[in-house]
């Protein structure tokens, strides 16, 4: 479908799922030159040990070589500052190193304005996917990037990020691998778990740099971010002032507890993993392991009908993560049945696209009690994309993913500013959406 084509991200994969290059359809944008590895990705059993693996959870981009310079000429680029007061704390990355964020100051009107994004970049869940890790800057501070780009909804430009461009714009990077969660460790094998205490000290730093000033605040994330930033909500409402005016965006982090397509749970298994050896459970709130086991709470779908503050959701009825790493994984496929599924949905026979249509439905089911609160807000399309707040062609651009006319930058706006009554918006099934900004994988 042309349509479609001209707003297709694809993809050239060689051996072991590396990227070699990247456009967009027909206009033929070359984004990055170099050659992404493992730790550009998401870090499962599944992506790190199969070669014919498609998994992608970092197009959230803190690597923004993929798209962000094609997308938003001349991006603003911040420094990396690491939090030194954390090793007191405790508050350390997998290895032992300090964590760290990337801060632009606000001006203007939104000099008292706040936006935290928490980094996304998949979870680790075992022994040896969380040794593996701390060798990347999902593990370490080493390897973090000392300069990264701001586009989307950390952009300083009016043109580019209506609502938030003066705000003080934060992100938080992510080094633990339990979605900023848990409290342990393993001797043996020289891990740290501390995501929770690294969520903590980046905050109370945050707090000393000016937040306690902040009149209004937005906490924020992507992917294993936008997990985060469900998670811990109502707790950063808590430590925010009083009469701060505060509010939470999930962007692609609505991971279902569903049926993969063997009829087994394989994201299940995995969160198992993450959660029992990172301790997690200390992390996920009590009104959800008060009833649930901890695995359960992990999985956002039985967290956000009691969250108190106000959250947005965005996400993309057809995840395109969920669809390659947790519903098709190569381990439920080992005959490659949806391979050519899932590199391009115009590859899906009537069979793949009925399934992918029932999680989509059971996506919706687990929104029920979510929209029911007016103080939420929810942008659900119908693309098989995967966070799409920091890409600028996705967040703010002439040609982005709308519903109704409504972009994605614009309902976030309008929610968070109170400027509508209703800020909840469903697309229609695919293939119905020809907005979308599909990942497409060649």
């Amino acid at each position: 479908m042309e349509a479609e084509g001209k707003k297709s991200l694809g993809c050239l994969l060689g051996y072991y799922g590396k990227i070699l290059f990247c456009f967009f359809g027909v206009h033929g944008f070359i984004l990055s030159g170099r050659v992404l590895g493992f730790e550009d990705w998401n870090q499962t059993e599944s992506s790190m040990y199969s070669t014919d693996v498609f998994s992608f959870d970092h197009w959230n981009l803190s690597e923004a070589s993929l798209y962000s310079y094609a997308s938003a000429p001349n991006p603003l680029m911040v420094g990396l500052t690491l939090i030194f007061g954390a090793k007191a704390r405790g508050a350390v990355c997998l290895d032992g190193t300090l964590p760290g964020y990337h801060l632009h100051r606000g001006f203007g009107s939104g000099t008292n304005s706040w936006l935290i994004q928490l980094e996304g970049g998949g979870w680790c869940n075992n022994l040896r996917t969380c040794v593996y890790r701390k060798t990347t800057r999902r593990g370490s501070s080493i390897y973090m990037e000392k300069q990264i780009p701001f586009t989307g909804i950390l952009s300083n430009k009016a043109n580019e990020n209506p609502d938030f461009f003066n705000w003080n714009r934060v992100k938080v990077r992510y080094c633990d691998g339990a979605s900023f969660s848990g409290e342990g460790e393993n001797q043996a094998a020289n891990l740290i778990f501390r995501g929770q205490r690294i969520f903590e000290t980046a905050v109370e730093e945050l707090m000393a740099k000016g937040m306690r000033y902040a009149n209004q605040a937005l906490l924020s994330g992507c992917s294993a971010g936008g997990l985060a930033s469900i998670i811990h909500c109502d707790e950063f409402r808590d430590l925010m002032p009083r009469n701060t005016k505060v509010k939470c965006l999930s962007d692609a982090g609505l991971f279902l507890d569903a049926v993969d397509i063997s009829g087994g749970h394989f994201l299940q298994s995995f969160f198992h993993g993450v959660v029992t050896l990172q301790d997690v459970q200390k992390s996920l709130p009590f009104h959800c392991t008060s009833r649930l086991d901890p695995t359960s709470c992990f999985f956002p779908q039985n967290l956000i009908s009691n969250i108190r503050t106000p959250l947005f959701i965005l996400n993309a009825a057809y995840d395109s993560w969920q669809v390659v790493d947790s519903l098709a994984p190569p381990s439920v496929d080992p005959q490659g049945k949806w391979r050519a599924c899932k590199q391009n949905p115009e590859n899906c026979d009537a069979s793949q696209i009925q399934f992918l249509q029932g999680f989509r439905t059971h996506m919706l089911n687990s929104l029920r009690s979510f929209i029911q609160k007016a103080e939420n807000g929810l942008f659900l399309n119908s693309c098989f994309a995967h966070c799409q707040t920091e890409r600028q062609d996705t967040w703010f651009a002439d040609d982005s993913p709308h519903i109704g006319g409504k972009g994605i930058a614009k309902a976030v706006g309008d929610w968070y500013h109170d400027r509508y009554a209703d800020s909840k918006t469903i697309d229609c099934a695919y293939p119905c959406d020809k907005s979308c900004h599909n990942l497409i994988f060649k």
